[in-house]
């Protein structure tokens, strides 16, 4: 049990790191539940409930949110970083999965830089998809072509 604890402090730490001080915690409460690879024994998968929050990726250690992960870090950081807000002409095709265009953003997270995980929202301020930016906040305002965000998953996307 001492071996979970520290898992979950590490846990939140590399969330702290990617997405600012403090967002850890509030991202991955206690209660959360910890799936450990069968393969390499490490962290995997972080659950509260039956929602999986996110994923952590063997490649580079950082997280991959799901959608109600990316509710909570906007909730925990206030709405103030890591997202990008698409045309409501975008937006249903967005939440279907499909890849955000630089000319369908209409503001932004000037702050983003490629690489880094994002929360795509509709010109309401509702959450329809995440993902990874492929441009900075500052390009995908000034672009008129080209993938800004790489989605992963969207709201209305099927499960398969």
């Amino acid at each position: 049990m001492a071996d979970e604890k520290q898992d979950l402090n590490m846990v939140r730490a590399i969330a702290d790191y990617q997405f600012g001080r403090g967002v850890g915690k509030a991202l991955f409460p206690d209660g959360v539940k910890l799936v450990y690879s069968k393969r390499t024994g490490r962290v995997r998968h972080i659950y509260l409930g039956e929602s999986l929050l996110a994923t952590l990726r063997p490649t580079d250690g950082f997280f991959s949110l799901t959608l109600e992960g990316a509710r909570r870090l906007m909730e925990a950081n206030g709405g103030r970083r890591y997202w990008v807000k698409v045309c409501r002409e975008a937006s249903p095709y967005v939440a279907q999965g499909r890849s955000v265009f630089a000319k369908h953003v209409v503001d932004v997270d000037v702050g983003i830089r490629p690489g880094e995980e994002v929360v795509v929202l509709s010109e309401d301020g509702s959450i329809i998809a995440v993902g990874r930016a492929l441009l900075s906040g500052r390009e995908m305002l000034e672009f008129q072509q080209g993938v800004a965000v790489k989605v992963r998953a969207g709201s209305n996307r099927q499960s398969k």
